[in-house]
């Protein structure tokens, strides 16, 4: 999901870009037909593996890919691997960014294209003790504010402009790890924190007070999409090049989604069988995390009232608003102009992908999609 921490917003992502000619990504050249009539797909994930990414997974192993005539391999994402970049230099035919932090990159010439908004909605987090007073962005001011960099602040940055704060004058940034220690022992007022992972870290964790697991009672959640500065984030994006020219890889782009998108769909209706594939597949959190995090995905997820995957225009409209008004500390906005939304994305693909779904029988829409319940382990084991 994310890429190491630095300071800024537009910089951050330039600078991981460099570094991302090195990642794992597999440097062959455009697929062909592999053997069986098969043909062989990479998709770069923007993060480790873990529940995040539930759907492609299981995809991949229940046959949902094969079945459309792909052979899909999944590449692991870290910290100096930039999804966007990865795609955009040829080491990957499909990639998982989010949407400012891809839209950034395109804007410095990556030739990509969303073709899925598979998260519907922020999984963002700003999170602090409940006895620091912390209940809206404006409190955030003159305390120690957490945040990972590289594009994940975005958010973060616009609720502090919303509400009249200076990023570089009013709070004191500080470079957050990907976990929540620092929150515990006191080192910052407020965390970033996803509500699929870092969240419920905090929930897997002693309170000293009580010797017991922490209760949600103990902290303040803000949440981005009620604050009013939720971006889009996981979205499927595709060589953009290729799409427009290359009629094969237009055909592959629609099988990969629909194959995506079944297994979405599977994920809804099968929570504990998709945690059980992300742990098999070598996920390094533990089985009740991943069960969290799988069910809080499908919270992000569901219900999709056009169809899994189909990417709002309201939404994507107010995600690029903010990224061209939000300034970091240094005043950079994420973005300096409006991307062509007809070359920045499309909807033809993950439309076709959906009839072929919808002809199948299956609920593309999830509208009585309804959570579980999930119980925490300590450390998440």
């Amino acid at each position: 999901m994310r890429t190491s921490a630095r300071r800024g917003l537009v910089a951050g992502i330039l600078s991981v870009a460099l570094l991302a000619g090195c990642g794992t990504a597999d440097p062959a050249g455009t697929p062909g037909t592999g053997s069986g009539g098969t043909t062989p797909v990479r998709l770069q994930l923007q993060w480790f593996v873990q529940a995040q990414f539930a759907g492609f997974i299981a995809a991949a192993d229940q046959g949902f890919y094969a079945e459309q005539g792909l052979d899909v391999q999944i590449l692991e994402g870290g910290v100096d691997i930039v999804p966007q970049t990865v795609l955009a230099q040829g080491q990957a035919d499909f990639a998982v960014a989010w949407v400012p932090k891809a839209l950034a990159s395109r804007e410095q010439g990556a030739a990509i294209t969303q073709i899925a908004q598979i998260f519907q909605r922020s999984g963002t987090y700003q999170v602090s003790f409940a006895d620091k007073g912390i209940r809206s962005p404006a409190d955030l001011r003159g305390k120690k504010v957490g945040n990972w960099g590289f594009g994940n602040e975005f958010e973060l940055f616009a609720a502090m402009t919303k509400a009249g704060l200076d990023p570089g004058r009013d709070v004191t940034l500080v470079q957050q790890q990907f976990d929540m220690q620092a929150l515990l022992r006191g080192d910052i007022d407020a965390a970033q924190a996803m509500s699929y992972n870092e969240y419920a870290q905090l929930l897997e964790a002693k309170d000293p007070a009580t010797g017991q697991l922490y209760r949600p009672e103990a902290f303040t959640v803000l949440d981005w999409n009620t604050v009013g500065t939720a971006m889009l984030q996981d979205a499927v994006w595709a060589n953009g090049e290729r799409l427009a020219n290359d009629e094969a890889y237009q055909e592959t782009a629609t099988k990969f989604l629909a194959g995506t998108l079944k297994g979405w769909i599977y994920c809804r209706d099968n929570v504990s069988h998709c945690r059980d594939l992300v742990v098999k597949r070598g996920s390094k959190l533990g089985a009740s995390h991943q069960l969290w995090q799988a069910n809080e995905v499908n919270k992000l997820v569901w219900p999709s009232p056009d169809g899994i995957g189909t990417i709002d225009e309201a939404a994507w409209n107010a995600t690029v608003d903010l990224a061209l008004t939000t300034r970091n500390q240094d005043g950079q906005t994420v973005l300096t102009k409006r991307p062509e939304a007809a070359a920045a994305y499309t909807n033809e693909h993950v439309r076709a992908a959906l009839d072929q779904l919808r002809g199948a029988g299956l609920d593309v829409t999830g509208a009585g999609y309804q959570p579980t319940t999930v119980t925490l382990n300590e450390g998440g084991a």
